[in-house]
């Protein structure tokens, strides 16, 4: 996973503009989506779900226009079994928008709803930073899926291993045990890694 993803802020507000105009064009797709109300901030949220994937509109009606959008989008790279439960977080905001916590409180949504979530290949710095910031209030870890599998490797890695495309980050959703979640989603290696943990638990007991 690396960190090096740098977006236009045109094309974003360019692409949020033409998105706001098809939600709001009678006999599109998007027209007339369910809405609900962003606590009291004077945004809501218009939401689709299809094939799977989850869309989160963030609109400001005072402004005629959209604050931004998150995206949770299914992972072709990984195993079908991990599939139901898995998806991948994408967000463009307004440069007005961002830094105000919004995709922080999107990305709570579906993990408070039980979602786990994994990074993509690349982030860029301000997705690493919330990333880090939500791992401070969810269960999390690094995964590799080199080869379309699932496999463990630790609540921290070295930098060499966080480099690599195959190497991406895990939030657990609410009521999500690592054990559990890796049971349910083929997830291999957990165990070495709670052995590693008991090791070194029983020798700080002994250097105690």
């Amino acid at each position: 996973m690396r960190i090096d993803v740098q977006h236009s802020q045109h094309d974003i507000d360019d692409e949020l503009d033409a998105l706001y105009a098809r939600l709001h064009q009678p006999g599109h797709r998007l027209h007339g989506l369910p809405a609900v109300a962003l606590g009291r901030s004077g945004l809501i949220v218009r939401h689709r779900e299809a094939d799977g994937e989850y869309f989160l509109y963030v609109e400001e009606p005072a402004a005629r226009r959209l604050a931004g959008y998150t995206v949770f989008n299914r992972l072709p790279e990984i195993p079908r079994r991990a599939d139901r439960y898995l998806r991948a977080p994408h967000t463009r905001l307004r440069g007005s928008a961002q830094r105000k916590g919004l995709a922080t409180t999107l990305y709570r949504w579906g993990l408070d709803a039980g979602l786990c979530l994994m990074s993509g290949a690349r982030q860029s710095v301000g997705a690493a930073q919330l990333w880090t910031a939500l791992a401070q209030d969810y269960r999390h870890g690094f995964v590799d899926i080199e080869g379309r599998a699932l496999r463990y490797l630790g609540d921290t890695v070295a930098d060499d291993v966080h480099g690599a495309l195959h190497t991406r980050r895990l939030l657990l959703g609410n009521g999500w045990a690592i054990g559990e979640f890796a049971r349910a989603a083929g997830m291999s290696d957990i165990e070495p890694v709670r052995r590693d943990y008991a090791t070194r638990f029983n020798a700080a007991a002994q250097a105690a």
